[in-house]
């Protein structure tokens, strides 16, 4: 027979949240928002590394795909123009 395992030894198998949802939720709204998520996408553009930037669709007619996602190559083409404070 093999030896039972201790209390110390334990290892959780990582299978539930261990934070409420909508604390997660909320803290995932803020990071959004607050446009860190574009300046960490402009910084990995600028280090040649791909990028996919969720943008509004500009085809108001596709009501069923309200994003798009489109590549950071092609958004942050004339990134210079597009993200200069107004």
């Amino acid at each position: 027979m093999g030896k039972k395992s201790s209390g110390k030894t334990y290892t959780s198998k990582g299978e539930r949240p261990s934070v409420n949802k909508k604390i997660r939720n909320a803290m995932r709204r803020d990071t959004v928002a607050s446009g860190d998520r574009l300046m960490n996408q402009l910084k990995a553009h600028k280090a040649d590394k791909k990028t996919v930037v969720t943008i509004e669709n500009p085809n108001k007619n596709e009501t069923n795909k309200r994003y798009i996602k489109v590549d950071g190559k092609h958004y942050f083409r004339n990134d210079a123009k597009r993200l200069a404070p107004l």
